[in-house]
């Protein structure tokens, strides 16, 4: 049906799909901005614009993917990233995205916390909405967020989420540009965390045709905490699947691809103790082990392009 015909039987396109500001009231999360998504096709979301812009939680045809912290999505304000020895983003980390950067990323080391300066820093928001009149209509929103030191790096993160009406992919659009007047080696990891039902045992992840990991039971206190990286450059665009069985003897089959130009590694961590259970994809700059950043210029803007897509395990739309 085209949107002439829409329009036609609605009072309000948004009936059916739209993007709705909201701004949360309640504990730790009070005052945190955030963009609800509907696209009318089973795809659900909030892009929290107070947290870098990233996203909370995320329903797939009802089902709950994202994995969420007992943190919540917490107020900024209260965020201190060099508490506990530069590890105060675990106290804060939760939802289905977390974008970490843009100068560093994983461990704490002298002058950078854990992840980077980047997570939960409020983003300005240029724009979003519904855009009906194009030729695949989309719901979308665009932020920048800025981190920035006087006499030190000033980086600007700018990002578009775009989802098509009716469809079932998320599409981010990441540009990264130094401002500033001396080369940085910069670094982005794109956290995404899984939980349950999304991950459950039977649930498997590979990277292209190569298996990764099999979860055996959930909870697993017998299974270690880890993260291992993994070269993903070997094609243009690498696709990391997690498939997962659940009720109604359905498979839920989601595939986080990336561009591997500027990604050209992806890491998976997990950790399947009790009160945890989760699972992160995440598309990264570099290698776990002696990985190195490529330097941005100054005035030079550095690309990224990750989707995430909803599927069975036929391929079609469930």
């Amino acid at each position: 049906m085209n949107v002439g015909d829409l329009r036609a039987r609605v009072g309000d396109l948004r009936q059916l799909a739209g993007v709705r500001r909201i701004t949360l009231d309640d504990g730790v999360e009070h005052g945190v901005r955030a963009l609800a998504f509907s696209n009318g096709g089973g795809l659900d979301f909030w892009a929290l614009v107070d947290r870098s812009l990233d996203i909370g939680p995320l329903w797939w045809r009802g089902v709950p993917v994202a994995w969420q912290s007992m943190a919540g999505f917490r107020n900024p304000a209260l965020h201190d990233a060099e508490e506990d020895g530069g590890r105060g983003y675990s106290r804060t980390s939760s939802g289905f995205l977390v974008t970490c950067g843009l100068d560093h990323i994983r461990q704490p080391i002298p002058g950078h916390p854990l992840h980077g300066r980047l997570p939960f820093t409020p983003a300005r928001l240029i724009a979003s909405g519904e855009d009906w009149d194009r030729g695949e209509p989309v719901l979308f929103c665009e932020g920048e967020v800025m981190q920035f030191r006087f006499g030190g790096e000033a980086l600007r993160l700018r990002r578009r989420i775009e989802v098509p009406v009716g469809g079932r992919v998320l599409r981010i659009r990441d540009t990264v540009q130094n401002l500033g007047n001396e080369d940085v080696a910069q670094a982005s990891l794109y956290h995404f965390n899984f939980g349950y039902p999304a991950i459950a045992p039977g649930a498997t992840v590979t990277l292209g045709a190569a298996p990764l990991l099999e979860i055996k039971a959930l909870p697993d206190p017998a299974v270690p905490s880890e993260s291992i990286s993994y070269p993903a450059d070997v094609v243009p665009r690498a696709v990391c699947r997690l498939a997962t069985p659940i009720a109604g003897g359905r498979m839920l089959d989601i595939a986080v691809s990336f561009a591997t130009d500027t990604l050209p590694h992806l890491q998976l961590w997990h950790d399947l103790r009790p009160h945890a259970c989760v699972l992160a994809i995440e598309p990264c700059t570099s290698a776990k082990v002696d990985g190195a950043e490529k330097v941005l210029r100054p005035g030079e803007a550095r690309r990224y392009e990750v989707d995430v897509r909803f599927e069975d395990s036929d391929g079609a739309s469930f």
